[in-house]
């Protein structure tokens, strides 16, 4: 029987690669592995040498875009669009990578469980507490980037796969509510400070047209020479950026 991810891979998501199921195969990496130092050192080492052994905070913040991407458009297509709840806890998840070191496909352990819950606050939870929280402190202890840095990275695809989902064939109306008021929110439930709120805004065009999304906090991708700075970098200056 088809898996009902299979459906969200259309219209805003056509151009990514819906995760495997089951069994992963042999050279997956199992995504627990990248809490521990040596493992996520050599992971990061080897991802470098495409950009001559660069700055390891820089190297670290790029390669966290490339698996966040991932994850973030997965976890959040099934959650806004399926309500059901993925498998994304580092214990559970298996990641295929390219030949160059960065995530290329996840693998899941099944096709997720009905969300228990409609509170935006812990709708979200296994992607936030199970995946990003102890992923981005391994991330910030390998590399030495502030955590704020991948957080801003998190924050900055949750935001965009947030509002491109509404445009999904399959998107009810409103369907990214949940996340904008996450994303709103400075504070959580319990007190402390929200890693995820506002990680972008919009800036009004001074000719009239479209406002300009930025993000709050540079991702330091311009550490790395041949790169430069993003095309939606709060910094004076702008190139073109994955």
């Amino acid at each position: 029987m088809p898996s009902p991810l299979e459906a969200l891979y259309a219209g805003p998501m056509a151009a990514l690669m819906s995760p495997g199921l089951g069994e992963p195969p042999p050279s997956a990496l199992a995504a627990r592995e990248l809490l521990e130092p040596g493992r996520l050192s050599a992971r990061l080492d080897h991802f470098s040498h495409q950009y001559d052994r660069g700055d390891r905070r820089a190297v670290a913040s790029l390669w966290s875009k490339w698996h966040l991407s991932a994850v973030i458009s997965a976890g959040l297509a099934a959650n806004l669009l399926l309500e059901r709840d993925l498998p994304l806890g580092l214990d559970e998840l298996y990641l295929e990578l390219a030949a160059e070191g960065q995530t290329r496909r996840l693998w899941l352990a099944h096709d997720g469980t009905p969300l228990a819950t409609q509170d935006p606050f812990v709708r979200f939870a296994t992607l936030t507490d199970a995946h990003l929280t102890p992923l981005i402190a391994a991330l910030a202890a390998h590399s030495g980037a502030s955590p704020k840095v991948f957080w801003s990275n998190a924050g900055n695809y949750f935001e965009y796969f947030a509002e491109a989902l509404e445009a999904h064939p399959m998107a009810s109306p409103g369907a990214a509510e949940p996340a904008r008021e996450l994303l709103a929110a400075r504070q959580l439930p319990d007190g402390r400070r929200n890693p995820l709120y506002q990680p972008v805004r919009y800036l009004a065009d001074a000719a009239g047209g479209e406002p300009e999304r930025r993000r709050r906090l540079c991702c330091i991708r311009y550490l790395i020479p041949e790169l430069g700075y993003c095309g939606n970098c709060p910094l004076e200056r702008g190139n073109a950026c994955r």
